[in-house]
């Protein structure tokens, strides 16, 4: 075949070839594109928008306040502050830009770049005077390597306010909130943490009421950087918590408080509690615990310090539990004050054991043996009594079961069963051993005595009410039962509690001008499993005024050095705690129509010398006046100042007398009218 006769491929099907393969590649290439876009919007379309969004959307969280802490008069006990931190980038802060005064960047001619400058110095300067620390420690912050200097933390806004309002290259701050205290009852309100969460006492228990509910805020960002919110988007407010009010009163806290540090340093003891309730109500008015801790300063808390003694801690109570032998003497056995009972000189010998009195007591009424505190009559009358009939009693005064306050680790002591008792257990429980309690119990029962004989839930909370003023929660006087008869309560209360503090071994307790009834309990507490090197627990329990009770106290102090009976220990800082309390707490003196030996006394004179009125202005001088009974008549400038009198310096007018008075915008020499 010659060469004319081979076929030769034309241009145009070469062309074609090409032409097909370039369409192939092309369809190949659109069909990636498809399939890439169907991934993103369809198949993995979250993924993307996530990663969108972080790139101009940005969700911040506003914490919400933390609700505040009140007393039973509206005071804060607790509350959220907002504290300023500032922080640095040592960086950016050495190499601030510069400009010049008319705000225009200065430009470096050679590199074309901004010029900068070190700004640690004055930086140090100012952070120095605002704040207090030296300057060379704030310089040494601010040369270290680090991205991140922080230059300080918690600042209150009054003081960070001058430094807030500076724009300074390299130097932020952020608001943080801090809880603040009033300080007292640190075991019962508790604390926070850095979180602003509560971790102990009433801050733990009502986290949920105190914490409120956190807002949040969706912001976008400009192509040149800057944040504004998203028109779109939800924005959520923060809700402030609640506010949660209790039944204490800080006066009344911080004056138990107080007398407690003393009793314990006078005594040398270990530890101290008292409690204040209304016998009426339940109410909590104090409860305080030696030792203690200072709630702004988290570095003096420790687990013993912490604890709420009123409620955790049981103890055998010692003669104070005699509240319940002398309530079965009286209703069980029909027993009367002026019976004749036998105390055995002192000594009661029982199942290879003995019971001793302090004293060799021989004869007695039921009245003294309970004045001089007699364990020999307290075991005998327990076992005339009966267990049956004994172990009822207890248990019905609430020992043995939780009070119902519902404080966080209270303790419901120990009350043996009856299938679990030996022979001693009955004669010892008469005067306060082989059972366990805690403060709040024994005070809830002697309060349940002066409560014409019924036992009411104690409480700490009052209400708990929302940012718009609701009531979330509210707490009402709640009785439990009827533990003794009304009249076996006031016979109680008047032939043998109050006899025990007017003649017997508590008259260290005496109230002046106040009736006052009460036992005391000096009890020894078992170390090492065992009674040979005992150490004492000695407290003191009783309740004002007789005739009308209304508040009760408790005062106990756990191993005392100098000396353990509680005529001595305790029942001294009762009497100091109740006078104290009534001549500060008007709600007290209101309740009981009280009024202390010095204000009756006051009340009681009839004419009243009149002060020296010159130079005061002219509502100081009707204060001063009305404060001593007088009335204030004025003439002249309203806003003037005292510039004659009608009655002199020192003369002596009857009360509710008038002094007329001159008003004058100068002060004249005095003259009188």
């Amino acid at each position: 075949m010659s060469e004319s006769e081979i076929p030769q491929k034309t241009p145009d099907a070469e062309f074609g070839k090409r032409l097909g393969l370039v369409v192939l590649c092309f369809l190949l290439f659109l069909v990636g594109i498809i399939a890439m876009l169907l991934n993103i919007q369809i198949v993995n379309v979250k993924k993307y928008q996530e990663k969108a969004e972080k790139q101009y959307i940005r969700l911040v969280t506003e914490h919400a306040q933390r609700g505040v802490i009140l007393d039973r008069h509206g005071r804060m006990l607790a509350e959220t502050v907002e504290t300023i931190s500032f922080y640095a980038d040592p960086q950016i802060v050495r190499n601030t830009p510069l400009f010049d005064e008319k705000g225009k960047a200065v430009i470096d001619r050679k590199t074309g770049e901004q010029k900068t400058f070190d700004n640690s110095a004055e930086v140090a300067r100012l952070f120095s005077a605002h704040l207090g620390k030296s300057r060379r420690e704030y310089l040494k912050k601010l040369r270290r390597g680090k991205r991140l200097a922080v230059l300080g933390r918690k600042i209150s806004a009054v003081q960070a306010l001058p430094l807030m309002q500076k724009k300074i290259s390299g130097v932020w701050f952020d608001r943080e909130q801090q809880r603040y205290y009033l300080n007292v009852a640190a075991q019962l309100i508790g604390v926070t943490d850095n979180r602003n969460s509560g971790i102990s006492g009433i801050e733990m228990q009502f986290d949920r009421y105190l914490k409120g509910r956190d807002g949040s805020r969706v912001y976008q960002r400009s192509a040149t950087g800057k944040r504004y919110p998203a028109p779109d988007a939800l924005q959520l407010d923060p809700v402030k918590g609640n506010t949660v009010q209790l039944t204490l009163d800080a006066d009344i806290q911080s004056i138990v408080e107080d007398e407690l540090a003393e009793a314990v340093a006078t005594s040398q003891a270990n530890a101290a509690t008292g409690i204040v309730i209304d016998v009426r109500t339940g109410e909590v008015l104090a409860m305080a615990n030696i030792p203690t801790f200072d709630l702004n300063r988290r570095a003096t808390w420790t687990p013993e310090k912490s604890r709420n003694r009123s409620v955790t801690d049981s103890f055998e109570p010692g003669s104070t539990f005699k509240i319940v032998m002398a309530a079965t003497a009286t209703e069980v056995l029909g027993r009367k004050a002026e019976d004749k009972v036998s105390a055995n000189n002192g000594v009661l010998p029982l199942f290879g054991l003995r019971i001793r009195d302090h004293e060799p007591y021989k004869e007695l009424t039921f009245r003294e043996a309970l004045m001089h505190s007699s364990n020999v009559v307290a075991a005998r009358t327990a076992m005339e009594t009966g267990r049956v009939q004994f172990h009822a009693y207890t248990k019905n005064f609430g020992f043995g079961s939780k009070t119902g306050i519902g404080l966080v680790g209270e303790s419901p002591g120990r009350v043996r069963p009856l299938s679990t008792w030996d022979k001693t257990t009955l004669p010892w429980m008469g005067y306060g051993y082989q059972v366990m309690a805690t403060p709040l119990q024994i005070l809830q029962a002697y309060a349940a005595i002066a409560n014409d004989g019924v036992l009411m839930r104690p409480f700490v909370v009052r209400s708990i009410t929302d940012a718009a003023g609701r009531t979330v929660v509210e707490n009402r006087p709640e009785s439990v039962r009827k533990v003794v008869e009304p009249e076996t309560a006031r016979y109680l209360g008047k032939e043998y509690f109050k006899a025990v503090v007017d003649s017997g071994t508590a008259r260290s307790a005496a109230i002046p001008g106040m009736s006052v009834a009460g036992k005391t309990g000096t009890a020894r507490r078992a170390t090492g499993g065992s009674y040979a090197n005992a150490v004492y627990v000695s407290s003191f329990v009783g309740y004002f005024p007789v005739e009308a009770p209304r508040y009760a106290l408790i005062v106990l102090v756990e191993e005392p050095r100098t000396a353990y009976y509680a005529a001595t220990v305790a029942a001294p800082f009762f009497s100091k705690i109740s006078s104290r309390i009534l001549a500060c707490s008007e709600e007290l003196q209101k309740n009981l129509g009280f009024k202390s030996p010095e204000q009756a006394a006051i009340d009681s004179t009839t004419t009243v010398a009149v002060p020296d009125l010159k130079g005061l202005k002219g509502d100081d001088a009707r204060r001063l006046l009305k404060w001593l009974g007088l009335e204030m008549e004025s003439s002249g400038a309203s806003d003037g100042v005292v510039s004659v009198q009608s009655v002199r310096p020192g003369m002596k007018i009857a009360r509710s007398g008038i002094v007329r008075v001159k008003l004058s915008s100068a002060v004249r020499q005095r003259s009188v009218l």
